[in-house]
């Protein structure tokens, strides 16, 4: 799997915003990071990355009108709070106009902003970067998780989901109920391997 990079990037720098574009390349070379880290293909992380954010430079009614014509189902919960369906229309534009097969790199892209139960090494990796990668500034406690990340992915996971339901909690927003089952999910893991620590299991 051999993928022109560069041509990628600048594909994508005509598409976005400047602002977006940093964020994306940021995002591309922490997931590059964590693969090194966690020993995950490093082209596959860096082709995620790069595309996670590909459907950013639409506004909202051009994305539905989109995923409608893709005839990608969208939920009720997603078209009303249509920030989070970047992440659908992208896989399938990741598919069609970059001709990305792999499906383990279309899903990354698919649930990097609700997440999923049980999710695989790369989604895991492209959510992750999303939230650390160095252009952010915002997020709560984000040195820590920075540090977290590379030490432990599932904890850095499990407190990003937390931090982002807070937050959203906090100001009202609506909750995805996909994010939400995988907070509830990565919690339950979370407690189960405790559990067994403290039984020597």
């Amino acid at each position: 799997m051999k993928y022109d990079i560069q041509k990628l990037r600048k594909s994508l720098k005509a598409k976005l915003s400047a602002a977006r574009y940093e964020h994306t390349l940021s995002v591309s070379f922490t997931a590059v990071a964590l693969a090194m880290r966690y020993g995950y293909n490093l082209e596959k992380a860096e082709l995620a990355g790069l595309l996670h954010d590909c459907a950013k430079g639409f506004d909202d009614e051009t994305m539905i009108q989109k995923c409608q014509k893709k005839k990608v189902p969208l939920t009720e919960e997603e078209l009303n709070a249509p920030a989070v369906i970047h992440a659908k229309l992208g896989a399938v534009l990741a598919k069609d106009k970059y001709e990305i097969e792999d499906e383990e790199i279309l899903d990354a892209i698919r649930y990097h902003t609700t997440g999923r139960e049980n999710m695989t090494l790369l989604d895991k990796i492209i959510y992750v970067a999303d939230y650390i990668e160095p252009r952010r500034n915002k997020a709560p406690h984000l040195d820590e998780l920075r540090k977290l990340a590379f030490i432990d992915l599932d904890e850095a996971l499990f407190q990003i989901m937390k931090n982002t339901l807070e937050y959203l909690e906090s100001k009202g927003g609506s909750i995805d109920s996909m994010s939400e089952r995988a907070y509830q999910y990565y919690k339950e893991q979370r407690e189960s391997k405790a559990v067994n620590v403290q039984t020597g299991i």
